[in-house]
């Protein structure tokens, strides 16, 4: 592992995909290496920019991301993308080939994309995407985009391991109204009106309506919401949003915020890889399986309260390992 974390903290693109497999890897052997290939790199983690980018199918987060990894590039900076796409039911592998769609930034040796299948995780994020990003930071990525499946409750996952969040809308997107009850503007650090070329009019009236609907929300009451138009395509009003996310940063950091931020992130993480290790120590413990099974049957059928079959089997669980 010492090899490979020297490799990687040299900038070497193949260890860094290396090391990414590692701790995607589901087997016991390679979660030892890949845990303690990650405790050896962890003094080199923690300097990059780590971005959120989501939206709604087809409103060009591709091309955006893209377009803006293109400006960073020319500003200096070295870029790594992860890219989560929903996996295909056949073989398990991701589908949607966002690599080939970001064809000059995947050409360009500064920068780093890496598309892996979400794997049927909740909220489109893969459940390794944080350790990848560890990785790239390690591996000497400034700026680490993390690009998610979709809408829902990616938003959340996203939001929850990186510095600022970027929610692409496009200009016609229907009743803005209904993006607020969804509770995803409020997550939102910057709102980003893509293809505003299309239709300018209706890119200054959804700007204009979301900027105002923002201003009733507790998260942004006492802010300046920015909302932004671009054209990703055209690489226009890109630059403007570089300013607007260095701004947000300078600030955060200012203010203490942005540290608090990443610890309060850190202790989420492990709290959340406890509780998978939790879950997955129940179902393969010898003897649960059959009483989950027939658990599983009786709140199906209407037989038991969910929540008592639940204390059931916890109760079961304790005493077995107990034992």
């Amino acid at each position: 592992m010492s090899d490979l974390a020297e490799r990687l903290k040299a900038g070497e693109r193949r260890a860094l995909a290396k090391a990414i497999t590692l701790v995607e890897s589901t087997r016991a052997d390679h979660r030892e290496q890949a845990d303690a290939l990650l405790t050896a790199l962890m003094p080199a983690t923690g300097n990059a920019l780590r971005l959120g980018i989501s939206g709604v199918p087809g409103v060009g987060k591709s091309t955006f991301i893209e377009a803006f990894g293109l400006l960073l590039l020319a500003l200096g900076h070295r870029v790594a993308v992860l890219t989560v796409d929903p996996s295909s039911s056949v073989s398990g592998g991701a589908i949607l080939g966002d690599k080939t769609r970001m064809e000059k930034l995947s050409m360009d040796l500064r920068a780093f994309i890496r598309p892996s299948p979400s794997s049927g995780t909740l909220g489109g994020v893969a459940e390794k995407t944080r350790e990848a990003m560890l990785l790239c930071e390690a591996a000497g990525y400034d700026i680490v985009i993390v690009e998610t499946v979709g809408v829902g409750q990616s938003e959340t996952a996203v939001a929850g391991m990186t510095d600022l969040y970027l929610l692409l809308q496009l200009p016609n997107a229907g009743d803005d109204l209904q993006a607020i009850k969804k509770g995803v503007m409020e997550l939102a650090d910057l709102v980003v009106i893509n293809k505003a070329d299309l239709d300018p009019a209706a890119a200054m009236r959804a700007q204009a309506q979301i900027t105002s609907a923002l201003r009733l929300l507790p998260t942004h009451a006492h802010a300046a919401p920015r909302v932004l138009q671009v054209s990703a395509l055209k690489a226009d009003g890109i630059a403007a949003l570089w300013e607007a996310v260095t701004a947000q940063r300078d600030a955060r950091q200012a203010s203490g915020a942005w540290g608090a931020r990443r610890r309060e992130q850190s202790l989420a993480w492990m709290w959340e890889r406890i509780q998978a290790g939790l879950r997955q120590a129940f179902v393969s413990h010898p003897g649960m399986a059959e009483r989950l099974e027939a658990a599983t049957a009786d709140v199906r059928d209407g037989r038991t309260p969910p929540s008592t079959a639940a204390r059931q089997l916890l109760a079961a669980f304790q005493l077995r390992s107990n034992s």
